[in-house]
């Protein structure tokens, strides 16, 4: 994969060498603010890759309640042991564990305005009826929009808070030699996932329209 390398938000763009073959997308961790697509990147990735999808929700939240955090980190490094995986989630408590195994780190950066709109589509299409699923049954207007803890208003918190985290430590993975990809909009991963099927086969594929790593948010 080839993409943009930054200094900053403000830098100019410096081109990286092409990862070529397979080898260089077998094992992809991918994170992102609530209503960025990361799931649905996730699973379009393993369908066009062959390689077995892992949300790390799923492993966290059990019947029984939350994983402690030791057992929640164990069972995510079995999982990044194999020699193929694509893990999403944003916890970076396993960063360890997760980005620094992988070959490629996609990171869904998009602008707060933008995912404030999503959360807010998608819970007024849950409210209303239009969508149906489990998580839209158990969902309220309190819990949506008015409580302390809506879900637009944790996602604006968090996303004020981790962002500039996020920065640090992408730049980390990126100082391992980890191939990162920072997407800025919906614009770009369409992009992205174009350039991935122009080639021979989607693992072989080029990224132009990504950033390699910055130093900041």
């Amino acid at each position: 994969m080839a993409s943009d390398a930054t200094a900053g938000p403000q830098a100019g763009a410096a081109r990286t060498p092409p990862h070529e073959g397979k080898e260089s997308m077998r094992k992809i961790a991918l994170f992102g603010p609530p209503a960025t697509g990361k799931s649905t990147l996730a699973k379009w990735l393993s369908a066009e890759l062959g390689h077995p999808h892992t949300d790390l929700d799923d492993l966290l939240f059990t019947p029984d309640g939350p994983l402690p955090l030791p057992e929640f980190r164990r069972q995510a490094a079995e999982i990044t042991q194999h020699d193929a995986w694509i893990v999403e989630g944003n916890f970076s408590k396993l960063a360890d564990v997760v980005w620094h195994r992988a070959d490629v780190l996609v990171w869904l950066d998009f602008p707060l305005p933008l995912i404030m709109y999503r959360i807010v589509r998608r819970s007024l299409n849950q409210l209303t009826g239009r969508e149906d699923s489990a998580q839209a049954r158990r969902l309220t207007w309190s819990k949506a929009f008015f409580s302390r803890r809506s879900l637009l208003r944790t996602a604006i918190r968090k996303y004020r808070n981790n962002r500039p985290r996020y920065a640090q430590q992408v730049a980390e993975t990126a100082n391992l030699g980890i191939e990162v990809v920072r997407l800025r909009s919906p614009r770009e991963v369409h992009r992205w996932k174009d350039e991935l099927m122009k080639m021979k086969g989607p693992a072989e594929s080029h990224s132009h329209g990504a950033a390699r790593h910055t130093t900041g948010p």
